[in-house]
């Protein structure tokens, strides 16, 4: 069958960054409001949609409806690899974690500094505790009791981390934080179909572990490979960390899928030449998403559920997003 082009115009969007931040979302997920083209299969046609609306959930093989596209459930591609950042995404951690955790490690050891919850959320677009404090601290001047030396104040940073850690896995074994809803059971769809997982921060490797280990759980533990801390030289948002996974786990980067919630986090994941959705937590609600390949406020356990591992791979399959 011969391939035709179709154009159609939709209404104007004033914003679209009102859609992906919709308070009562009707759908599963949005796209960016700009010109994008695909193939549709069954239709043997080319679609150059320019369009801010939002869409129903994909799982598979393409159909046309009154509605748009909907999507059945039996050819979607799987993802090689789902890649999971830690902070904001497996746990809503910073604000009533991290954070905390810093300012007790500050008030012990007498520094005078305290990081309120908007402060911190303007830290947060510094990727790495131990970097945070640095910049922090080279901005606003350095505690009295901070050594003077440049070499001598990385180990000083480095122990002050270190102490924060402890604090924070703390909370983490006593199970004060929980998990993000959905969460558990996107890992689960995806180990019980051979799809590789793997969390990737830039928090401390220690606090990362207690996170899997003691809120996914032993079982799943095992058969998560993560990628945390000081394990690459550049953090998010360089590409490196992610880089680094699709290496280690022997996957094509084009092939995996991100779970991000912040800016820095989406630029390392599209720099690394990876499908990425966004699932906004407390500190990234109104941070700018327009590259992301889908967002949401969550991912949903049914009859909440926001998208699932079909989801995933239809991104690969469609797509939707440059």
């Amino acid at each position: 069958m011969a391939s035709t082009t179709i154009s159609l115009s939709l209404a104007t969007i004033s914003s679209s960054k009102a859609l992906l931040s919709h308070p009562k979302p009707t759908s599963i997920y949005t796209f960016k409001a700009y010109e994008r083209t695909f193939s549709s299969s069954l239709l043997g046609t080319s679609l150059s949609i320019e369009t801010a609306r939002p869409r129903p959930i994909c799982r598979g093989t393409a159909s046309s409806s009154s509605n748009g596209v909907t999507c059945s459930s039996s050819s979607s591609p799987l993802p090689s690899a789902l890649l999971f950042d830690c902070d904001g995404v497996l746990v809503d951690t910073e604000k009533d974690g991290h954070r905390v955790s810093f300012n007790d490690t500050f008030k012990e050891k007498d520094l005078g500094t305290t990081w309120d919850v908007d402060l911190y959320g303007e830290l947060l677009k510094i990727g790495g505790g131990k970097e945070r404090m640095t910049a922090y601290f080279n901005k606003t001047g350095w505690p009295e009791k901070a050594p003077k030396g440049e070499e001598e104040r990385k180990q000083f940073i480095a122990s002050l981390h270190k102490r924060k850690t402890e604090l924070f896995m703390a909370l983490i074994e006593k199970k004060l934080l929980p998990l993000r809803p959905g969460v558990a059971k996107l890992i689960d769809q995806a180990l019980s179909k051979g799809v590789k997982v793997a969390v990737c921060s830039t928090s401390n490797e220690k606090a990362v572990s207690a996170i899997v280990k003691f809120l996914l759980g032993p079982e799943r533990a095992e058969k998560i490979q993560i990628f945390a801390g000081d394990v690459v030289p550049r953090k998010k948002p360089d590409p490196a960390i992610y880089t680094l996974a699709a290496s280690t786990l022997g996957v094509d980067p084009l092939s995996c899928v991100v779970i991000e919630d912040s800016g820095i986090g989406l630029a390392a994941a599209k720099a690394a030449g990876m499908k990425c959705i966004v699932t906004k937590s407390g500190y990234t609600a109104n941070e700018d998403f327009l590259n992301a390949d889908a967002v949401f406020d969550f991912i949903g356990d049914p009859p909440e559920e926001r998208f699932d591992l079909a989801f995933c791979g239809s991104l690969l399959e469609k797509q939707y997003v440059s």
